[in-house]
């Protein structure tokens, strides 16, 4: 999984491809580190208590931060966790994630314009080198999350297993990328899990651009 990834767009240019509210989002473009703020696209129901109202919420784009506070009783090495939280979500059956991802509130798009693995160590001298990954069909992707508000307003990419071109660098796992129709947008925002667990899946290779 990713422990970088960049956003070279303003919060008002990713809004527009996202059919967002931006209202006062600072971002102005860059890198996204753990532990870090990003804008993250949720379906606008986060103050809303009780059962699910008959239209849609607008979609509100707000800062949250990249890595969700484990429980109290487990180990962050148990939960893929960090100093920085949990970054992502790999175990979907988890009783972690399980509310957050059948009750489609709690799940988000995060806005991405590329993202960095870690390549298998170099035979010449054993370190590891950067490899920047992006899509070629959308300039501004995104990947697939879900949102926590515990001790912060938080959230974790989801992973899946790694396409050809990642599995080339010698990753495992990527982070899910959902294809760049706006139907797939909603079906991860609103729609039942039973549909959009369908798109926990490897991004197309021969859709993506690699550089060093």
């Amino acid at each position: 999984m990713p422990m970088l990834y960049r956003l070279d767009a303003t919060a008002r240019d990713v809004a527009l491809v996202f059919g967002a509210e931006a209202r006062e989002d600072p971002w102005a473009g860059g890198h996204v580190a753990p532990g870090g703020f990003a804008p993250v696209i949720t379906a606008g129901r986060e103050a809303i208590a009780g059962p699910r109202p008959g239209g849609l919420a607008p979609r509100r784009m707000t800062p949250r931060l990249w890595g969700v506070p484990p429980p109290p009783s487990v180990p962050h090495s148990g939960m893929n966790g960090s100093r920085h939280g949990i970054l992502s979500v790999r175990n979907l059956d988890s009783p972690f994630w399980i509310g957050n991802l059948r009750n489609s509130e709690f799940r988000c798009l995060v806005p991405a314009t590329a993202f960095m693995e870690w390549g298998r160590p170099s035979p010449v001298d054993g370190k590891r080198r950067q490899s920047w990954f992006a899509c070629a069909d959308q300039p501004i992707f995104a990947m697939a999350a879900v949102w926590k508000d515990s001790e912060v307003p938080s959230f974790a990419l989801l992973a899946c297993e790694a396409n050809a071109a990642l599995k080339a660098v010698g990753r495992e796992t990527m982070p899910v990328i959902l294809p760049p129709q706006p139907k797939a947008w909603a079906l991860w925002l609103n729609g039942g899990w039973d549909r959009a667990k369908g798109l926990v899946a490897p991004y197309s290779s021969s859709l993506m651009t690699q550089r060093a």
